[in-house]
Parts: C-alpha cells; sequence; structure tokens
C-alpha cells in the first residue's frame, strides 16, 4: 500500500489519521453495494506532513496559532494568512507527484476533476468541520490538480476553520489535511439529503434538498433549493423553490453562474419517483453507518452519486428503551433550571431519589410520561401540573391530537401518579411554628449524615449513602413539607386571581411576596452584600481580591490589614451556603466551599455597585412596599359590595403566602447539603483507587454512575477506557441543547406563547415577576464570567440558587427555561425585579450590551437599540 495515495478501494480499511474524515467516509461508501460513488484517490496526511517537513517556517507558525484564543481575532488573521502563504510556497515532494500523477494517468489524465480537501479533523461523530475546508470542481489538467491539492492544504487555515477548532478545543499542531481527488460528475440536478428532519429530528423522516446544476449553489446559498420530506415510502411534504441560478462545469475547466429559463424556474427538481429512490438510498447509508447521516448527493443520466457523507451531529439523542412502543419525554432540566449536561454520577444521584419514570439521553435527564398520556386521566393531569409553561403545554396538546400514544381501556392505562395529600394537616394559621419545626429535623438529620459518614470507607460508605439517601427521601417528600409550600401556592395563586376579578390589577402577588422572612435562597444574596460591608474598607484585600487567580487566596488574607476580618466574613458565609453553586443538582459541580474564587467576581461587584448596608436596605425598601401594597388593596377591597368578606379573606391569604412562601426554598438547600456531605466523602475515599492505579485522578469516579462505582470499588477493577469515553461523551453533551419535549421517533414537539396583544418585533416569555424595566443586556451564560453594574438586566440559559447572589445587582431578569414557580421566579419577585422566563433562544436574539426593555407583567421583551 502506498504512503503517499491510496485509491478508493484502498482506503475503507485504513485510518482516519491518514485520510480525514471525508475520504475515510468515501472509501467506505465505495464498497458498498447499491451505492454509487464517482472513482477517485486521496493524497494522505503523509504526504501534507512530507511536504511541511522541508519548510522551517511552517512549525514556528503554528505553534505560534497554537498559543492564541478567540479573543485574538487579529493575530490569528496575520498568522493563518502567514501559514496558507507559506504552504503554497512549498513544493509538493517528487515522490508524491509521481504517485499522484500514476493514479490521474490510470483514471484518466484529461478528465476533470473535483479536488475536495479531508481533514483529519472532520465528519466526525461529535463535529462536523462542515465547509471549514475548501473544495474546488471541475480541475482539468496535472499541473491544475497539483495546485489545487496545495490549495485544499492552506485551506487548513482558513479563518473559519482556525476559529471552528479554536471553539471546538482541537490542537492545531494536530489536525492534518489529506486531498479527495474524484472523478467530476456534471449533475443535472444535486443537492444534500438528511436522513434525520434536521428541523423537528425525527428520525423517520428524511429530508431532501435539491436544485438544479452543482450542489455548490445550494451550498454556498445563491439559489433556494426545493425541500422535500419523505416517510418511509410517502412524501409527506414539499416546497418548490422559485431556482433563478444553478452553477455548471465549463468545458475548459471551472465553473459559471448561469440564469435558469424563467418558465423552469418553478420546476420541481426531481420526480416523485426520484425522491423515494434517493429516500431508499439514503437508509441504506444511514444502516452501513450506524446513526443519521448528512449527504450531499448528485444526479447524473439518471444515476444518484453520492460524493460525500457525515455524521448529523447537531440532533439530540434519543432515550434507549427496551420495546418499540411509542414513548414522550419530558425534559427535567427544564423543571429543575439546570439544563447543562450531567455527569453520570450525577445523573445517578437525581436517579436515586426520584420516583419518577426517568430516562436517560445526551447527559440530561427526562421523564417518560406515555404511561401518563395513555388514559384521558393521566392526559388531564398532565395539563394541569403543567399550566404553568405554555410551551410544554401546547407541545402536549400536538402530542395528544395527532394520537401518538393511545389512550387504553381503563383496566390497562396506567393510573395517574397520587398526588401528594396537602389536605392531612390542619388549617394553617400565620403563627405556626411548622416551618421551624420542619428545618429543625430536616437540619438535626444532616448533622447526624456529617457526624456518622465519619470513618466509613469502600463498600461500606456507599452502602451508608444509600440507605441515608432513604433519610433524605423521607424528608423531601414528607406530606407537613410538600402542604406547607402548596398551601402558599396555592394561596398566590388565589390572590392573583381574585384581585385581578375585583381590581383589575394582574399579578399582584409578585409585589407582596417581596422581602419574606425565611427564604434561605434570596437570604443568601443579601449575605453575600453583608461580605461586601466587610471587606469594604480594606483597599490593600480590595487589590489583592482584584489580582488573583487562586483558590488558596484566603490563606494569603491574613498577611494583610483587614484580611483577617475578611477570611472570617468569607468563612462565615461558607459555612452556610458554602454546598451551593450554579447547577447544584449535579452533585458533581464545584461547590463554592470547594472554588471560593467563583464568589469573588460578585463580592467586588457589590463592593462597586453598593453602598453600605445595602443588604439591610433592599430587606427593608422590599417589605415597605408589600407591606404598603397590602394595606392598599385591603382599603380598595372594602370600598366594594361585601368588601369587608373579601378584605378579610384577601389578608387571610397574604399572611399565610406570607409566612410560609419563604419554605418554598429549603427542600433543595437540603438535598444540596446532603449532596456535599456525600461528595466529599466519596473524593476521599477515591483517592484509594488512585494510588491503586484504578483511576488518574478523585474526580474520575464523576464519569462512573453510582452502581459502576459500587462494583468499582467491590472488584477494584476498571475499565480506563471507559473513563476516557464517557469524558469525551460528556464534551459532546455540553454542546447539545436539550428539547423540552421529545418523542421516541426523536422529533421535538414546540409549542408557542399567544402573541396577539404584544407589540411588534417583541420576543415573547412567560411573565413571572410584574413590573417593567429598561437597561442594558449582560448575557452571561458562566458565572465564572460575571462582569455586572448596577442596574444590569441579567439574560441567561437558566438561573437555579446558585446565580441568586446575582440578583441583587441587576433590575431585571431573562431566562431561556423556567416557570412560575422555580427557584428563579421566586427569588426575582421576592427583589422586585421584573423578569420574563422560558424566553426560547434569549441568549441568541438578545446581544450583549443591548439596550432593552424587560415586560414582566404582560411577558415579552422589547430590543430598543
Amino acid at each position: 500500500m502506498s504512503l503517499f495515495v491510496l485509491d478508493f478501494q484502498e482506503m475503507h480499511a485504513t485510518q482516519l489519521i491518514l485520510v480525514g474524515g471525508k475520504g475515510l467516509n468515501l472509501g467506505k461508501l465505495s464498497t458498498v453495494e447499491g451505492v454509487h460513488v464517482p472513482d477517485g484517490f486521496c493524497v494522505t496526511t503523509r504526504a501534507f506532513q512530507l511536504a511541511l517537513e522541508q519548510n522551517d517556517t511552517y512549525p514556528t507558525l503554528l505553534k505560534q496559532l497554537a498559543m492564541l484564543t478567540l479573543q485574538d481575532r487579529t493575530e490569528i488573521g496575520e498568522v493563518s494568512l502567514k501559514l496558507r502563504q507559506t504552504i503554497m510556497d512549498t513544493a509538493i515532494p517528487s515522490d508524491v507527484t509521481q504517485e499522484v500523477i500514476s493514479h490521474l494517468s490510470k483514471q484518466g489524465m484529461e478528465q476533470a476533476y473535483a479536488v475536495r480537501s479531508s481533514a483529519t479533523a472532520e465528519d466526525l461523530p461529535h463535529a462536523s468541520f462542515a465547509g471549514q475546508q475548501d473544495t474546488y470542481l471541475n480541475i482539468i489538467g496535472q499541473d491544475a490538480i497539483l495546485h489545487h491539492i496545495r490549495k485544499c492544504w492552506a485551506s487548513l487555515f482558513t479563518e473559519r476553520a482556525v476559529f471552528y477548532r479554536i471553539q471546538n478545543g482541537y490542537d492545531h499542531t494536530h489536525v492534518y489535511c489529506s486531498v479527495v481527488v474524484q472523478r467530476m460528475i456534471f449533475p443535472q440536478a444535486s443537492g444534500i439529503m438528511f436522513t434525520a428532519d434536521p428541523v423537528t429530528s425525527n428520525r423517520n423522516v428524511i429530508s431532501i434538498d435539491a436544485s438544479f446544476g452543482l450542489g455548490e449553489a445550494l451550498v454556498s446559498g445563491i439559489v433556494s433549493a426545493d425541500n422535500y420530506k419523505v416517510q418511509g415510502d410517502h412524501i409527506v411534504d414539499k416546497m418548490i423553490s422559485t431556482k433563478k441560478l444553478a452553477i455548471y462545469g465549463l468545458e475548459d475547466g471551472g465553473t459559471e453562474t448561469r440564469q435558469i429559463e424563467p418558465d423552469q424556474q418553478r420546476y420541481q427538481t426531481l420526480t416523485d419517483q426520484q425522491m423515494i429512490q434517493l429516500a431508499h438510498i439514503g437508509r441504506q447509508i444511514e444502516t452501513y453507518f450506524g446513526c443519521p447521516q448528512d449527504i450531499e448527493w448528485c444526479l447524473a443520466e439518471d444515476t444518484f452519486y453520492i460524493v460525500q457523507s457525515r455524521p448529523i451531529t447537531t440532533l439530540f439523542p434519543i432515550p434507549k428503551v427496551d420495546d418499540a412502543d411509542n414513548h414522550v419525554y419530558l425534559s427535567v432540566g427544564h423543571q429543575q433550571m439546570m439544563t447543562d449536561a450531567i455527569k453520570p454520577l450525577g445523573l445517578s444521584f437525581y436517579l436515586l431519589i426520584t420516583p419518577a419514570l426517568m430516562r436517560k439521553a445526551g447527559g440530561r435527564l427526562f421523564v417518560d410520561i406515555a404511561p401518563m398520556l395513555s388514559s384521558t386521566a393521566g392526559r388531564q393531569t398532565l395539563l394541569n401540573n403543567l399550566s404553568s409553561d405554555p410551551l410544554i403545554v401546547g407541545a402536549l396538546k400536538t402530542i395528544i391530537e395527532r394520537d401518538f400514544i393511545t389512550v387504553l381501556p381503563k383496566a390497562q392505562a396506567a393510573a395517574p401518579p397520587a398526588r401528594r395529600n396537602t389536605d392531612t394537616l390542619p388549617p394553617f394559621e400565620p403563627d405556626s411554628n411548622i416551618v421551624s419545626e420542619l428545618i429543625g429535623r430536616s437540619q438535626t438529620s444532616i448533622d447526624n449524615l456529617q457526624h456518622n459518614i465519619q470513618g466509613k470507607s469502600g463498600v461500606e460508605l456507599l452502602d451508608f449513602i444509600l440507605e441515608d439517601v432513604q433519610d433524605l427521601k423521607k424528608h423531601l417528600f414528607d406530606p407537613q413539607s410538600t402542604a406547607v409550600f402548596m398551601a402558599a401556592i396555592n394561596a398566590t395563586a388565589w390572590i392573583n386571581e381574585n384581585i385581578n376579578e375585583w381590581l383589575g390589577e394582574k399579578n399582584v402577588a409578585d409585589t407582596l411576596t417581596q422581602s419574606v422572612e425565611g427564604n434561605i435562597t434570596s437570604e443568601m444574596g443579601l449575605a453575600l452584600l453583608d461580605v461586601a460591608d466587610v471587606i469594604r474598607p480594606y483597599p490593600d484585600v480590595i487589590h489583592y481580591l482584584q489580582q488573583t487567580e487562586d483558590d488558596n487566596f484566603l490563606d494569603e488574607l491574613v498577611k494583610l490589614d483587614g484580611g483577617q476580618e475578611s477570611r472570617d466574613a468569607i468563612y462565615e458565609f461558607l459555612s452556610k451556603y458554602g454546598m451551593r453553586c450554579a447547577g447544584e443538582i449535579d452533585i458533581t459541580r464545584s461547590r463554592w466551599s470547594e472554588k471560593p474564587l467563583t464568589l469573588i467576581p460578585m463580592i467586588l461587584g457589590n463592593i462597586k455597585n453598593f453602598e453600605p448596608r445595602a443588604g439591610k436596605h433592599k430587606f427593608e425598601q422590599g417589605l415597605k412596599e408589600a407591606l404598603e401594597k397590602e394595606q392598599e388593596l385591603i382599603n380598595r377591597l372594602k370600598q366594594l359590595p361585601d368588601g369587608e368578606q373579601k378584605a378579610h379573606e384577601t389578608k387571610q391569604k397574604i399572611d399565610l403566602v406570607r409566612k410560609f412562601i419563604g419554605y418554598r426554598e429549603y427542600p433543595k438547600y437540603g438535598i444540596v447539603s446532603r449532596y456535599y456531605i456525600y461528595k466529599q466523602a466519596l473524593l476521599r475515599d477515591a483517592e484509594r483507587l488512585v494510588h491503586a492505579g484504578l483511576i488518574q485522578n478523585a474526580e474520575d469516579i464523576y464519569y462512573l454512575a453510582y452502581e459502576e462505582l459500587h462494583e468499582v470499588v467491590r472488584t477494584n477493577q476498571l475499565n480506563q477506557q471507559m473513563i476516557e469515553q464517557r469524558k469525551e461523551d460528556y464534551r459532546l453533551y455540553e454542546k447539545l441543547t436539550p428539547p423540552r419535549v421529545m418523542t421516541s421517533d426523536g422529533e421535538i414537539i414546540t409549542g408557542e406563547y399567544n402573541r396577539e396583544h404584544l407589540p411588534v418585533g417583541s420576543i415573547a416569555g412567560l411573565p413571572v415577576s410584574s413590573g417593567v424595566i429598561e437597561g442594558r443586556a449582560r448575557v452571561i451564560l458562566d458565572m465564572n464570567d460575571v462582569e455586572l453594574e448596577a442596574g444590569d438586566i441579567l439574560v441567561t440559559s437558566f438561573t437555579d440558587p446558585g446565580w441568586t447572589p446575582l440578583f441583587v445587582s441587576i433590575q431585571g431578569l431573562v431566562t431561556e427555561v423556567g416557570g412560575l414557580m422555580t427557584h428563579g421566579a421566586v427569588i426575582a419577585r421576592e427583589y422586585g425585579l421584573p423578569a420574563v422566563v422560558g424566553v426560547e433562544n434569549a441568549t441568541q436574539l438578545i446581544k450583549d450590551g443591548q439596550r432593552i426593555r424587560v415586560n414582566g407583567t404582560e411577558g415579552y421583551i422589547e430590543i430598543l437599540s
């Protein structure tokens, strides 16, 4: 086998590193019966490496490029240009030239060829790199082909390719380029076929884009293609576009763009029979590769040719089940306000706690609601329970209308899950001490856990944690606990509904719930303001905190004036809240006690943006507004018919809400408190596995499910390759966006907001905290990138309790996920921040720094500048 040039028939058994993603896939396809691949050969990466070994400038420039980041745009452009020029100035080694000429002679020296780049980081299952390197069509003659081979090599360093590699974490020094030289097909039509619908993700629907002439017209965007949807042997949808232009090959080489005759512009590019035939080829290729494919095809003389096939990398995985029945999956992340990927240990801890029927996919959890959809009562229960999220409700109504899940006879249908009984307790009185009793019982249990877990290791530790999880569940699902916050939630709904009916005022409970007592999460944000007050008088400490990048910074503080006081204040905060962090439902996430550096930008922001005692003032101001609103409502109600009775009932509901709504945040605090204790013990014990050589570092246990970790500890055996594969999977999952609702066909079903009464051009969402505010949008996806000014509006994917310290610095909130009673909404109301949640693609539609208006009463955002 040649080192430098391989025929397609030789390529299928070779390696990615030698022929790149495109070349390897074409080599494999050329062996599949019934799939036509134009003949050709591949100039391997060894030829590329040999050529560049002759040039002393290349490695120096490559090292320069490897040191640059996305922020170094100008330098990237300059170094990339020099690399391309260096490659174009480098001669192709004579051994390579001779082999290319030999293969051209066998294929036909004077015929036309397509010359295509095939990089080693390309057409991969987790990153397509589509369009990052160059392709040249209708190249004729030995010299022209050799010249375009160098051009393909140089395209490895186009700016778009360089930026793409940086964004996806690929090392420039370990990416090489091979070149596919393939017999040119002059098609009557060409296009792209997706074996899963790229819009809905439905794996049963093939989507075909087709236009006249070469596919370059479609890829470059100069023509709108026809689109056909095929399911099985049926064409389920057609969209015939007006195709004004097409690209064709010239006789002497190269291509030209031609106008299509007006009477042909609306012609259907493919016949119905051809669509079905092409779809069958697509399914054959998908079966061969084992995953949905993005396929480039062309049609010439009634034969379909495949010129490229790559995995579709943007599809969200489908949960795996053991049956062929229809299923519907509801995102847990959208309910828990944490849609990031979760590592296997984190997923398994959640599964240990929840009683729901759960499925895993893409590093996320989904509730399988098919059993509930199989009964009329179950359907109604779902719609009632999820009524606060119009996007989910709309999706479920679509699924119900399609009868995707058949309603079974009552004897066979699954019963709706029993609702937690909140009527077992006597009516709550405003002076009830039930909240303090619940918190006391939970804290005692956590203290006992902290004491009893000490000294346990190995299998004993893992068994102990499993036993303690049962105690956690006992507190989490305590009917008394549920009754407390459900009473407050129901009273909130009563207030909003009746005050709107009686006085015509919407969402008044948003103001009435400001500065309630006992909300562990909102108190956390105010407590960090108190930390800022301690540090504020000490300029040396502030300067040190502005410079430090060391998570052990607390040890150095005591050397500074005010350092001991500052250190004590931070430690006091961490003693109560150090188990928290963004994304805290994932036990593997770094807690503030583990990474206290996370708090520094927030503390410095509080010092910069607020006066001393701001925490106390904010609480007092919110309380004043709530009490004034309460008195105003009572006075207005008394003027109505039956006003005394209305005022009395409303006062009772307000007292109930203010007494108990703060407890809504405590159960999760209890969970993460236990999580932190579990995690500390597991990481301590993981050091034994490191010393035994089973894992490389303690945090490798994050990539094992709990039962797998138990087995590793029991047997002292582990396949390290599995850990590495899980890490690679997690890196892929991090890039995916989970759907709210998905079917077992992979179809993502979406609902819509009612936009009838919204301003033109506004962005709709769910109103969760009343008020209208204007300000600068700060789009923040990572709490480590915090840079807020007083009065900014936070725009982000989600906010769980770990984001709460930011709420004291902002004046409005916009998130992509959330509901009326999720944590971010509760805290926004308590802080008096106008908030709109559930805003699809908010972090893309709203640009950082834009001036926006947030209407938290009606539920929309307007971009002002």
